[in-house]
């Protein structure tokens, strides 16, 4: 039976490919009737066919692949059958397998793969089966051609790829890999998705907007369901697989809230299915990984982020790890913290979420190469604050109250106090209302340290506010501590409770209209499926291919059919039903000439339904003008919010109109929106964007449209009135407190940051940073003068930057005026001074500088009083020759300076100028010296007049003056010719000025009155003597004199020149006597030359090279190992970490390689290199890492290998169960089953105790047993006998497997024994001391211990004295009686315990004592 349809305008036709001719224009004749799809037909290639009311046309066709049909040979069959690989397919292609052979399947599927466009993707499998299968790949759309793709096979892992070299976004498909043999087949189904990125992807998307339709995209939103209604009930009694993946991973406690979300009842059901659903989840896990526990749910965390967590041991270390949000892979980072990242530390791995927001809701899922690990949801709550908390002040000792009301009902907030999680304790009390809307925390007992600020986090959303606390201020009172108070600060008091109240009842109500209108939409549901009945079924006849005219329907006063026609192709008649509306235009006749459909109409919806079969042909025999399309499609746009924003496409034709949609729904022009058409461009204008306004626009004309998004931006942004507040400078006293506040709006989370001077401000003791949604707060307490400056605030989210700049003036009072201070003049009349300024002036400028004045031989300052600003001042008021010190202070608005003395000032006398530099020597000859030098420091006040010169012979105490005296050197140089070839000579200068001759200076080096010297000549034998890869050390012989020509070399210079430098450079600055030198800070492994000079006064000589560059290295050696003792062999415990470390000696630096049993180390493995020494790590070793580890150490001179085999076992497990049996008389075989670890562990043997009844103790009868049995020897009848076996290995012995008791029966003959009678004896004994008390001598505040052993029966009583006074009761005493042993404890000696100490033992008996003297010493 066909299943009819009420659908409105569009029906969809199905044709088989049997069909197809008639799109080439074939009517549908008698013999063409019949039905329309045959069996044979279905699951082949199909066309789709649209029909519109009155207007037929084949507007668009879609041609689907066939499905891949295996030719079948006669007596072949297709037997499906179930891979141990999930998703993959196998047919079998006989009843019965011969023997050794079998069907390919996969032991490695491919895994599905999102990559970036312009990167290598692969596909891998691995494949079984006998014979080898034969792999193939396809494609579902396209083809694979050998250019784009490569297929490799590698013959060693057997591992077939795909591979995809610079992947394009058009590879992106369903691929198939099939592997196929005489007995069937395996496929396996895989998903490629390809990211674009850049110019392609924008170009892609506007081609696909302006492409050139042939119906519109959105047809199937026209068509109904033909589903009926058993399958949707059908369907709504399905459960998402979503609920079963947060039930697999969720605790025992979150069922019932789980099963409350998605409306599941029937718990008996859902345990058993669960179960099911979590051991087939455990096998499969089981593939990937060894261990899983501990699995932490995603929680928000108070800095915005969300983690999840667990702890797993991957079977196969290079996993591949997969994340996914709502079954979407998303991309992380192991290292760099990015949106989402991975941190793994050992076993545990911790997921995080940065910046969480709305968008990050959903399911999370853990996938280990495509095996479900972990699933979790992410809920953020809609919640959000009617009232913030607010800043509460409050005296030391009193509690403060924050308290807040949020929108929506939540059981606990995350309470932060100074950045430091709040919980209920002694120190804070939380408390939620019963309504769970007014959360409070009360801060007990605040204290001067519990200032600061305090935020309420609930979601996304959070609030802070400071606490202020005030400390006590009576004087009275500083030092001690104040009474606790009963009083509270802060809290909301009656309008929080009111605004909680309003809330409540508004969410109360809008539960109510909801709850109403449920129940309206189900009656009205109740009420449809009543009305509604089965449609009529009516069989289409078959017709000629002549069409025929039915009788026109009568007219129907104020309906309006819409009718909507699916014809359905099967092997049964069709039959098609419409829905009519009430409207009150009439519809027209069918014309019979172009009515190529079936129409149907019905009077009303609830009465007798009217049928009309279809006359014309199926399909027309034209094909419609594809009209008017878009030339220039739409652009996505974004705009900032507040902003004008504009959408613009371009159509083929000027005169078509367009239709604006929104998110589907139709707009029109208004005050804020404006449709504006020009010529064939058509635009959308939207003025004062708001978000509200984003979203998918869409522009539809003559069916064609095209679409593009609208994204409404909210950067930061300020207020103009605000920020000009803001930029006014702050102004205050140095110790005040500034405060900043900055209001913005913009979409979060916003970054807030704070800068003084370009540096960030981070939260201390002086600084308090406030941020909120809204608004940030930037207090700097105690503020210092240091802390002027620019203060910027910078503000940051996912939609741009702003930042506002302000200045912070801290006023204080100046610095003291700087030093040193210059005495312009100093006369027997006034004395002039001169300073600089301050150096900081506190933020003002100085308004006058304050003097004082001291005559020296004075106690008294005189005031000279304000000056002015000038820094510079004259005093005409002194005495001719006398001293006097001036004190100078800076006043500005905010104060006065420190002062700064002056050096003592003497007026009118002389001021003799200091002593010239030293002279130096510049040329020499036998009948002239030339000197130079530099002016004196202390010019004594006046300019300088000339200098005189003196000399004065080596040996000699006698000066003489070069120059006349009443004609002094105006230069500072000079030419000294009253000199005598050979004699050696120094000199010194002395400076003149008004007040007449100065100090003289340093006398200059000697010097020989003879003519320059000639440079010396070339070194020899020069030679490298060491080397290392930083020094070089170079030693030579001096040159060879020859008299006129070359002499004597008075130093040398090395120099050194890298071989790619051309230039020259010294290693040293001043010549060197020695002829060795040792070259540092070379680059390890450069080459170099090296060159070495002679110099005397007559300049260098010639240079002298090395025949050859060298290179910074040791000598060349060998590789060899430098450890006496290394290990070749090593036990570890597996989850241990491994070193392994060798020490060598090679020259020049060798490259070291390690291998694994010949091959390469896998990654996780770490290996640290330095000159003379590798060391090998493995962080945490598992048993694959058993195996001989190798290192091999080479360089230019040869190479050195060395090995060492490390074992990676565990503590082993227990054998089996004992069975015991006797084969032989007087012995017993023992037998057990194995340890578990026998096949993982060559080394494991066993070690077999035995234990009888006679000597009650165990021994070992059996060890390096490497089998199962031992037959145990000379087994005694009449006695039991036991045995243990012990699995050992190289980590040492397993617990023991006992054997049962075994026992040989023995007959026992009687044995009869008459004692003779005994006499009794007593055992009481009187007291006596069989250890006595010994003489102590004890250092002051020592311990000192007494002792002695007593013995006797009865047991004698014990008692201590002291001076004949008993010490058994005083507390002072710490006294002991232990089997006999009484001893004594004095634990802080003092001279108070010296004296004689005695003990008395006594019973029935006797009485026995023992004395002792205690000597205390200081």
């Amino acid at each position: 039976m066909y299943h009819c349809k009420k659908a409105v305008g569009w029906a969809a036709l199905r044709i088989s490919e049997c069909l197809y001719g008639l799109l080439k224009g074939r009517t549908h004749t008698q013999e063409s009737t019949g039905p329309w799809l045959s069996p044979n037909c279905r699951g082949k290639q199909l066309t789709y066919i649209y029909i519109k009311k009155k207007e037929v046309g084949v507007k668009m066709f879609k041609m689907c692949k066939a499905k891949e049909e295996q030719p079948t040979a006669p007596g072949q069959v297709k037997i499906k059958k179930k891979s141990r690989v999930p998703g993959v397919m196998i047919t079998q292609y006989v009843e019965v397998l011969p023997d050794g052979r079998s069907t390919p399947d996969f032991t490695r599927k491919p895994i599905a793969l999102t990559i970036q466009e312009g990167k290598m993707a692969f596909f891998r499998a691995i494949v079984t089966g006998n014979p080898t299968p034969v792999v193939t790949w396809m494609r579902n759309n396209g083809e694979i051609d050998e250019k784009r793709y490569k297929f490799t096979f590698d013959s060693i892992s057997g591992e077939h790829q795909l591979q995809m070299p610079d992947v394009c976004a058009d590879q992106a498909d369903t691929y198939k890999c099939y592997a196929r043999n005489e007995f069937g087949k395996a496929v396996v189904t895989v998903t490629l998705n390809v990211i674009e990125v850049g110019y392609k992807k924008s170009k892609a998307m506007k081609e696909s907007r302006t492409a050139i339709r042939e119906l519109p995209e959105d047809f199937k939103r026209n068509l109904r369901s033909t589903a009926d209604f058993e399958s949707r009930e059908e369907k709504k009694l399905e459960i998402d697989e979503q609920f079963w993946e947060l039930l697999l991973s969720a605790d025992k406690r979150e069922y019932e809230g789980i099963c409350a979300q998605y409306g599941v009842t029937d718990f008996r059901w859902l345990l058993k299915k669960l179960n099911e659903k979590k051991l087939e989840r455990e096998q499969e896990q089981e593939k990937v990984v060894e261990k899983l526990c501990n699995l932490k749910p995603i929680e928000l965390k108070p800095s915005g982020a969300a983690e999840f967590e667990l702890e797993m041991s991957l079977k196969n270390p290079n996993s591949n790890i997969f994340l996914f949000k709502d079954g979407v892979m998303i991309p992380f980072d192991a290292e760099t913290e990015v949106k989402h990242g991975l941190k793994r530390v050992g076993k545990k791995f911790v997921f995080s979420i940065n910046g969480v927001n709305p968008e990050d809701a959903g399911l999370y899922q853990l996938e280990i190469d495509g095996v479900k690990i972990f699933s979790t949801e992410l809920k953020i709550p809609d919640v959000d604050f009617l009232v913030k908390i607010q800043d509460v002040k409050a005296e030391e000792r009193e509690d403060a109250v924050f308290q807040c009301v949020l929108s929506h009902p939540m059981k606990k907030i995350c309470w932060m106090g100074k950045n430091n999680p709040v919980e209920q304790g002694d120190k804070y009390d939380v408390t939620v209302s019963d309504d769970m809307l007014i959360h409070t925390l009360v801060v007990k007992d605040c204290l001067l340290l519990d200032k600061g600020i305090y935020s309420a986090v609930a979601g996304l959303k959070s609030c802070s506010a400071w606490l202020i606390v005030e400390g006590n201020k009576d004087p009275s009172m500083v030092g001690k501590k104040k009474a606790r108070k009963t009083t509270c600060a802060g809290g909301g008091g009656d309008d929080i409770l009111k605004i909680a109240r309003e809330q409540q009842a508004k969410l109360q109500k809008e539960r109510d209209e909801l709850i109403a209108k449920a129940k309206e939409k189900a009656e009205e549901e109740a009420a449809a499926a009543a009305a509604t009945e089965e449609p009529e079924l009516v069989e289409i006849p078959e017709v000629d291919a002549t069409p025929k005219t039915e009788p026109q329907p009568k007219k129907q006063a104020e309906i309006k059919p819409e009718t909507k026609v699916e014809v359905v192709a099967d092997s049964k008649p069709i039959v098609v039903e419409e829905k009519v509306k009430e409207g009150k235009t009439e519809e027209p006749a069918p014309d019979p000439a172009k009515e190529k459909e079936v129409v149907v109409e019905e009077k009303e919806y609830v009465q007798e339904k009217r049928q009309r079969v279809r006359t014309g042909p199926l399909v027309p025999e034209t094909v419609t003008d594809p009209g008017v399309y878009f030339t220039g499609g739409l652009s996505d746009v974004t705009a900032v919010i507040g902003n004008d924003a504009e959408l613009l496409c371009k159509l083929s034709s000027e005169d078509c109109d367009a239709t604006w949609y929104k998110d589907g729904k139709e707009i029109t022009a208004t005050e804020d929106i404006n449709i504006i058409k020009e010529g064939s461009y058509r635009k959308l204008v939207i003025k004062n964007c708001k978000e509200e306004d984003a979203g998918k626009y869409k522009c539809e004309a003559d069916g064609r449209k095209t679409e593009a998004m609208l994204n409404v931006e909210d950067p930061p942004r300020i207020n103009p009135d605000d920020l000009a507040e803001f930029t006014k400078p702050v102004i205050i006293k140095a110790g005040k407190d500034a405060s900043f506040k900055l209001t913005f709006v913009g979409r979060e989370p916003m970054k807030i940051q704070w800068y003084n001077d370009g540096e960030e401000l981070m939260e201390e003791s002086n600084i308090k940073i406030e941020k909120s949604s809204s608004h940030s707060r930037l207090l700097l307490t105690k503020c210092q003068r240091r802390t002027t400056g620019e203060i910027k605030i910078k503000i940051k989210n996912e939609c741009g930057t702003i930042e506002a700049i302000t200045k912070l003036i801290v006023l204080a009072k100046p610095t003291p005026p700087q030093s040193p201070v210059d005495v312009i003049e100093s006369s027997s009349s006034c004395i002039e001074l001169k300073w600089r300024p301050p150096k900081d002036g506190g933020g003002c400028p100085v308004t006058n500088y304050i003097m004082e004045r001291q005559q020296i031989g004075r106690n008294s300052w005189q005031k000279l009083g304000k000056i002015g600003p000038e820094p510079k001042y004259r005093d005409t008021d002194v005495d001719h020759g006398r001293k006097y010190c001036y004190h100078i202070r800076a006043e500005t608005e905010q104060g006065i300076s420190d002062m700064i003395e002056t050096d003592d000032i003497q007026a009118g006398t002389k001021a003799y100028p200091g002593p010239p530099s030293t002279p130096r020597i510049v040329s020499a000859f036998k009948d002239c010296i030339n000197l130079a030098w530099t002016a004196p420091a202390n010019t004594g006040g006046a300019n300088i007049l000339g200098y005189n010169v003196e000399k004065r012979k080596n040996g000699s105490n006698l000066w003489g003056t070069v120059n006349p005296p009443d004609e002094p050197i105006k230069a500072k140089q000079y030419a000294v010719k009253d000199v005598v070839e050979g004699i050696e000579y120094e000199f010194r200068v002395s400076a003149i000025n008004m007040s007449g001759v100065g100090d003289t200076s340093q006398p200059s080096e000697f010097v020989i009155a003879r003519d320059p010297k000639k440079p010396p000549g070339k070194v020899t034998d020069l030679k490298v003597t060491d080397s290392t890869y930083t020094t070089l050390s170079l030693s030579w012989t001096k040159p060879v004199e020859e008299e006129g020509v070359k002499d004597e070399a008075k130093g040398y210079f090395v120099e050194l020149r890298p071989a790619e430098n051309p230039e020259w450079g010294r290693c040293n600055t001043s010549p060197i006597v020695m002829t060795t030198f040792t070259i540092v800070g070379l680059k390890s492994m450069s080459m170099y030359w090296v060159r070495v000079m002679a110099t005397n006064e007559g300049g260098d000589g010639e240079p002298q090279e090395l025949d050859n560059y060298i290179i910074a290295m040791p000598p060349p050696v060998r590789p060899h190992f430098t450890d006496k003792k290394m290990k070749n062999f090593m036990v570890v415990r597996a989850g241990n970490s491994v070193r392994i470390n060798f020490n060598f000696k090679a020259s020049p630096m060798p490259v070291i390689t390690w291998l694994k049993d010949g091959l390469p180390l896998p990654k996780y493995i770490t290996v640290s290199n330095t000159d003379t020494s590798s060391q090998l790590m493995i962080p945490s070793s598992e048993r694959h890492d058993t195996g001989i580890y190798t290192i091999v150490v080479k360089n230019l001179v040869g190479q050195e290998t060395s090995s060492v085999e490390i074992r990676v076992t565990d503590d082993p497990k227990p054998p089996g169960p004992i069975e015991l049996e006797e084969n032989v008389p007087g012995t017993v075989t023992i037998s057990w089953t194995a340890s578990p670890d026998e096949k993982k562990d060559d080394r494991l043997h066993y070690v077999v105790d035995k234990h009888d009844s006679v000597k009650h103790t165990w021994h070992t009868v059996a060890d390096h047993l490497f089998n199962n049995r031992f037959t145990a020897v000379n087994i005694m009848p009449g006695r039991q006998y036991k045995f243990r076996i012990y699995a050992k290995n190289d980590m040492g012995l397993s617990a023991a497997s006992e054997s049962p008791i075994w026992e040989v029966n023995k007959k026992k003959e009687k044995f009869s024994l008459k004692l003779q009678d005994s006499k009794s004896c007593s055992l009481e004994t009187s007291p006596s001391f069989s250890v006595p008390l010994k003489m102590h001598q004890s250092p002051q505040r020592y311990e000192c211990y007494m002792s002695c052993a007593v013995t006797g029966n009865p047991r004698p009583r014990v008692t201590w004295y002291k001076n004949n006074i008993s010490l058994n009761t005083n507390t002072n005493y710490y006294i002991t009686n232990t089997c006999g042993v009484c001893s004594m404890l004095i634990l802080n000696v003092g001279h108070k315990d010296s004296g004689d100490y005695t003990v008395v033992a006594e019973n029935s008996l006797g009485r026995v004592e023992c004395s002792t003297k205690l000597d205390v010493k200081d």
